[in-house]
């Protein structure tokens, strides 16, 4: 018999990428927060939730993709 999507999927052990783990490491010890943060093919998209937050982490951008070592762009969201 087959099993169900469920079953499959319950299986299976999906760990977050580091750049994840980073991101909000970073942000955590900067701002006391902890964003939602996404991949997407060609970027990653942090959720913070004010334009204060936002506007003061875009200066740490370059710094962040650094420690990242990624070629993805980095887009800051309000949500």
């Amino acid at each position: 018999m087959t099993d169900s999507l469920a079953d499959i999927l319950g299986r299976q052990r999906y760990e977050a990428p580091d750049e994840i783990s980073i991101i909000k490491q970073f942000i955590q010890e900067q701002f006391q927060l902890t964003p939602q943060v996404s991949i997407k093919q060609s970027q990653i998209i942090i959720i913070v939730p004010n334009s204060a937050l936002a506007g003061s982490l875009r200066m740490y951008l370059h710094e962040l993709k650094e420690l990242c070592k990624t070629d993805k762009r980095l887009v800051i969201r309000i949500g």
